[in-house]
């Protein structure tokens, strides 16, 4: 199978599996939205980012460079995988230990003294995921997609099955007799906090299906490798963090940020993390994009055509966000039923977020030119820019602004990180992109959005009939747009 054909194909299987897989537990934003208050979801919206942030330090950025050494051909595979298990166990049994241990005063630090059981479930669900992701990226690397598609959507499945089982079915059953069975299974303390419960659940599960995947990485540790392993990865882990800053650090400091009392920020919190799960499809898109793309970027790089054909890889991925962003903004009057009533105040910020998403995935395809050329410091750096200015938009602008200030802060910095890799890329492994075009299709979709918005505010038009000419026009151009990328793909060798 040719190059892009290969990476369309795995795309489509990790993203099926990804929107399959996420559409589920997105189906938990309305089902909660519905359920809780703003303040009560705004709890769940917290620790998750507090998650991301500890999620990428118990990574050690260990996936990318078990990807970069396993390619090399220096170690066998089973020596590298095995290296990068045995660490991970060790340490992330350490630190959920000690999490557990200091429970307690962790709570009471993040204004949450009466529920420190969250803290032991929040670490033990870290300490399972951080292992299972890379018996995740073995069967990646070994383009064992289908595996990788069941078990995902098995562990999201039982994540969203147990969630709405404690959450709706054990309640109503606790609500008609508190004495049942079914009833004694729903504590009217814990809450929200059944949602962490059915997370644990799910990812002990997805632990036990990766079993045979563990069996392997057993007693092939080399102290060699590993020496190179940590030098070339914790770079990753500044990229990596910077990465949960530009992505997560709102969500994590909106309730100390915001002008209000503890519950209005909370009940602030919840509404923007509500409407950010708005940018889904964008979301699931760049992950599935990701799950494919870093392997492939890898094992094609010593092709003479690789430039070539990252810079095809561009163009089309910017076509399709460029689709989804118009998908979900024109028809925006459908996608609010997605979140409750009490939470579609903050509807302003979807085409923000989504803007900034599709500029993240630009910069997820530019940035192979740290990853392939070993610069990853270089790459840290980049990362570190835009983490510094989210946080400073952050403390200038949600003050004054409200959410929507950092809907603002995460466009301003992803836009920042796409030049700057740009820029970096153009230096140390220069790519021949047709940049353009890729700002032409860009530009195009908002200008769709725009001239929507106007159609309907300004003529009157109903949002329907405005929104599907506009997607209408984008399609027909990008029809053109697609036979010129075809053909200009086929002069690629083996395309």
């Amino acid at each position: 199978m040719n190059p892009l054909k290969r990476l369309a194909s795995q795309t489509a299987v990790y993203g099926v599996s990804s929107v399959l897989g996420r559409f589920l537990n997105y189906l938990l934003v309305p089902f909660l939205t519905y359920t809780f208050a703003p303040a009560e979801y705004g709890v769940v919206a917290e620790f998750y980012a507090y998650m991301g942030f500890l999620a990428v330090l118990l990574a050690f950025g260990l996936e990318t460079g078990y990807f970069r050494f396993r390619a090399g051909g220096e170690w066998r595979p089973e020596t590298v995988y095995g290296t990068v298990f045995s660490f991970l166990v060790l340490v992330n049994a350490l630190c959920f230990l000690a999490f557990l241990l200091w429970s307690q005063p962790l709570a009471a630090l993040l204004r949450h003294a009466e529920h420190p059981e969250y803290i032991g479930w929040c670490a033990a669900i870290l300490a399972l995921d951080s292992i299972g992701a890379l018996a995740f990226a073995r069967l990646r690397a070994e383009e064992r997609a289908g595996y990788f598609a069941t078990i995902k959507l098995i562990e999201i499945g039982a994540n969203v099955g147990l969630t709405i089982f404690f959450i709706y079915v054990a309640r109503q059953a606790h609500e008609a007799d508190p004495g049942s069975l079914l009833g004694r299974l729903w504590d009217p303390d814990i809450g929200i906090g059944y949602v962490f419960i059915a997370n644990l659940a799910a990812s002990a599960l997805k632990l036990l299906l990766l079993t045979p995947q563990f069996v392997s990485g057993l007693g092939a540790f080399d102290t060699g490798l590993f020496k190179r392993l940590i030098r070339y990865s914790l770079p990753m882990v500044v990229i990596g963090m910077a990465g949960i800053v530009n992505e997560m650090l709102d969500r994590a400091a909106l309730k100390y940020l915001l002008p209000h009392d503890d519950a209005t920020n909370m009940a602030q919190l919840g509404i923007y993390s509500a409407c950010y799960k708005l940018s889904i499809l964008m979301s699931l898109f760049i992950q599935a994009f990701r799950y494919a793309g870093e392997p492939f970027f890898f094992s094609y790089a010593k092709r003479h055509d690789a430039g070539r054909t990252y810079a095809v890889v561009l163009n089309w991925f910017v076509l399709c966000c460029v689709f989804l962003f118009l998908l979900v903004t024109l028809y925006i009057d459908v996608f609010q039923y997605f979140v409750g009533a009490d939470y579609r105040s903050g509807l302003d910020v979807v085409p923000v977020l989504l803007l900034a998403n599709l500029l993240l995935g630009v910069y997820v395809n530019l940035s192979i030119w740290y990853k392939l050329t070993d610069r990853t410091l270089t790459g840290a750096g980049v990362s570190l820019i835009g983490s510094a200015i989210t946080i400073g938009l952050l403390f200038w602008w949600v003050p004054v602004h409200g959410y929507m200030g950092a809907a603002w802060a995460h466009l301003v910095c992803y836009g920042t990180m796409v030049v700057l890799s740009y820029a970096l890329g153009r230096r140390y492994y220069p790519v021949p992109y047709d940049v353009w075009r890729v700002l032409g299709h860009i530009a195009f979709g908002i200008g769709l959005y725009l001239a929507s918005r106007w159609l309907v505010t300004e003529q009157g038009w109903h949002w329907l009939v405005a929104g599907t000419v506009c997607m209408a026009a984008f399609l027909v151009v990008v029809g053109w747009e697609a036979w010129r990328l075809r053909r200009g793909a086929s002069a690629i060798p083996g395309v």
